[in-house]
């Protein structure tokens, strides 16, 4: 079985894939733990939820990979952890967990959004900043924006706090000259996050669906914490030893 979890990047994800992977809503703490007791060969991480609840975390996607469990990450959440965790073998994918690595991007924020619920398809009710770059440089490139205002722009979005990233706000805050419109930014939007995870759902439909031996370089630590918060997850098939 392989899984993966997505939401508000790819809403149409389960259309997409069809049987081939199991769709999941946004990962949460201990999300990761019950997919590989339920039996996941390999897990794709995209979107995850925060703020409200415990984000997954990262002692989780080790232990995922030291039951040699494939863990792969892109576009949002995924992204982050990725590259947070690829010393250990979690394998990232996209231009943005290239961002993250390289040091292009830093802030989590850059790849949060506002959204509606699932009931609503996760509709998007902001911009995520790294989807602005995305645009930004698509204009300049073709010509239709100056590198000056790209820059105005991109500073006036990346001083707003994610909750407030519309495209009315970034532009009210650039005070570029009323030519300027979000109009022309949404015709030209560049989905970075979705094209990431795209790619991670091919990568992770293509591979086969059994488990790895585990890691030779490193053994995972089941700490006091650890068994702590094991404890206290409903899990099915639950280790004794861990």
């Amino acid at each position: 079985m392989k899984v993966v979890f997505v939401g508000p990047t790819i809403p149409d994800a389960a259309k997409i894939v069809g049987d081939a992977l199991a769709i999941r809503p946004p990962a949460t703490q201990g999300d990761i733990v019950r997919a590989v007791y339920d039996g996941a060969t390999a897990i794709g991480l995209i979107d995850g939820n925060f703020e409200y609840v415990a984000p997954v975390w990262h002692k989780e996607i080790l232990f995922a990979l030291s039951e040699g469990v494939v863990v792969l990450g892109a576009a949002s959440m995924g992204a982050l952890r990725a590259a947070e965790c690829a010393p250990f073998g979690m394998v990232g994918i996209g231009e943005v967990f290239r961002q993250y690595v390289v040091g292009e991007t830093a802030d989590d924020s850059d790849v949060a959004l506002l959204h509606a619920p699932e009931e609503l398809d996760y509709a998007a009710l902001t911009v995520p900043l790294v989807n602005l770059r995305a645009t930004l440089r698509h204009l300049t490139e073709q010509d239709l924006l100056s590198a000056s205002d790209a820059a105005i722009i991109e500073d006036a979005a990346a001083s707003l706090f994610y909750k407030e990233r519309t495209w009315s706000a970034i532009l009210a805050r650039s005070r570029l000259s009323p030519g300027m419109d979000a109009a022309m930014l949404r015709a030209a939007y560049v989905d970075q996050k979705r094209i990431d995870a795209l790619e991670l759902l091919e990568a992770l439909r293509r591979m086969p669906a059994e488990r790895h031996a585990p890691p030779q370089e490193w053994t995972f630590n089941a700490t006091s914490l650890w068994t702590t918060i094991l404890g206290q997850l409903p899990l099915s098939n639950a280790k004794a030893d861990v």
